[in-house]
């Protein structure tokens, strides 16, 4: 049978790198996001590319409490992963003391709490199971506070303290927890901004670190994954 992984958020970006990377090695996948679309071109892409894999999608928005939760349901009507890769985001530029208050709610729910009830859905059969790896990929922007990255760096934050607390509690059990750091990615985030591609991280670098990591024994873990351009922060 072949080994499995959830990814959310991933029609593009560093989702759909990480959704690339696996199913390059035959991994069956779970994905979501909130076109139905963009889902069905990308399950027709990757198998196309990669005959062994099999995309399962689901439309769903995972800011909403019960989406999530209902994602999870469909997950696991087939399987329970054996990675598990917390991608869901959003960036609204703006200042915590000036943004529209809604602001604040949208992007931790999204980039936060589905993170939260996702991982929840899936840590007691890890737990029985004893093996699993869970990756939430952050940012830099929870490392390095910045003006104008408002609710988006606070939720980054968090998810780095989320994922650090994770860690220490599912340490016994033989789950694996990493938390991925990227800088400046090239990603639809970027788009229209006046800097020459090469000042951004390339998606499949992450996903080519997120792989390597996975792929350690079952000894060692990769606790913290931080890439910035070669260049420099953007």
């Amino acid at each position: 049978m072949s080994k499995s992984i959830l990814v959310t958020g991933g029609t593009k970006g560093i989702g759909k790198a990480i959704i690339h990377r696996f199913a390059t090695e035959g991994f069956t996948i779970f994905t979501c996001s909130r076109n139905s679309s963009e889902l069905n071109a990308l399950k027709e892409q990757v198998e196309g590319l990669y005959p062994k894999a099999e995309v399962n999608v689901m439309e769903a928005d995972l800011s909403q409490k019960d989406e999530a939760k209902a994602f999870a349901a469909f997950v696991k009507k087939s399987t329970v992963p054996d990675v598990l890769v917390n991608n869901t985001g959003i960036f609204i530029p703006g200042s915590l003391h000036e943004e529209p208050e809604e602001n604040f709610e949208k992007t931790m729910h999204t980039n936060l709490f589905s993170t939260y009830y996702l991982t929840r859905a899936f840590t007691d059969e890890f737990i029985k199971r004893k093996s699993g790896h869970i990756f939430s990929i952050g940012s830099i922007a929870g490392l390095t506070a910045y003006a104008n990255g408002g609710s988006y760096a606070v939720s980054k934050w968090a998810m780095l303290g989320f994922t650090k607390c994770l860690r220490q509690e599912l340490m016994p059990h033989g789950i694996r927890v990493t938390s991925v750091l990227p800088g400046a990615t090239y990603t639809a985030s970027w788009e229209g901004v006046d800097l020459p591609e090469d000042r951004f991280i390339k998606a499949s670098d992450v996903a080519e670190a997120v792989w390597s990591a996975y792929n350690l024994s079952p000894r060692s873990v990769v606790e913290e994954i931080v890439i910035r351009p070669q260049l420099g922060d953007i």
